[in-house]
């Protein structure tokens, strides 16, 4: 029995599972942090201020000045409960900001991440481009430009004027054309007279 107990008692072997008084309450945390989030951006307004001034004046003007049997809360104590009421509003003003500030932490951090993707994607595209830009500039520097051309072209027919072929255009090129004098004189066409119409010939009509 002594050896089942100190092997039982190992830290390698589980503890079993305890019977609970109470069940185990398990809050959904977005919607339990939403509504931190709500109460504590609403702690910060001026609206929560106004409201919480309004009540303590109450409590103190109330405990003051109200009858004896109606105050419940003594001004010869230094109104106790007033100070139990503020205090244990602190005590949970204090973690519904933590938790508030934590979530808005979690949305910073994701938000960062996505930023920090988003910028590598630019800059690998941004890269990328540059390389291509600089492709194709290497590549234009081998492609003939138009000055380029018309030089050659006019090298080209420099040296066929200067063959006998050449020289034969360049005289055809100075000797003036013939004209149609009858063409230029009148500068018209000759037109030929309209082709008579043919009327059809009315049919007979045959008796019966």
């Amino acid at each position: 029995m002594a050896e089942k107990r100190q092997a039982s008692s190992g830290l390698d072997t589980p503890m079993s599972a305890r019977a609970r008084f109470f069940p185990r309450v398990t809050p959904n945390p977005d919607a339990f942090g939403s509504s931190t989030e709500k109460f504590a951006r609403f702690m910060g307004t001026p609206q929560f201020l106004f409201y919480m001034t309004i009540f303590c004046v109450f409590w103190l003007i109330w405990n003051i000045f109200a009858p004896e049997a109606w105050r419940f809360d003594s001004a010869a104590l230094g109104f106790t409960a007033l100070t139990l009421m503020l205090s244990l509003q602190a005590s949970y003003a204090a973690p519904l900001l933590l938790l508030a500030q934590n979530r808005q932490d979690d949305r910073d951090r994701v938000s960062l991440s996505e930023d920090r993707g988003r910028a590598e994607r630019n800059l690998s595209d941004t890269e990328y481009l540059t390389r291509e830009l600089a492709a194709l500039r290497i590549a234009l520097r081998d492609v003939a430009t138009r000055d380029y051309v018309r030089s050659e072209l006019r090298s080209a027919l420099e040296d066929l004027l200067e063959t006998s072929d050449g020289e034969e255009l360049r005289l055809r090129a100075k000797t003036p054309k013939r004209k149609d004098r009858s063409n230029t004189n009148t500068g018209l066409i000759p037109q030929l007279p309209p082709a008579r119409r043919r009327e059809p010939r009315a049919e007979k009509n045959e008796r019966p």
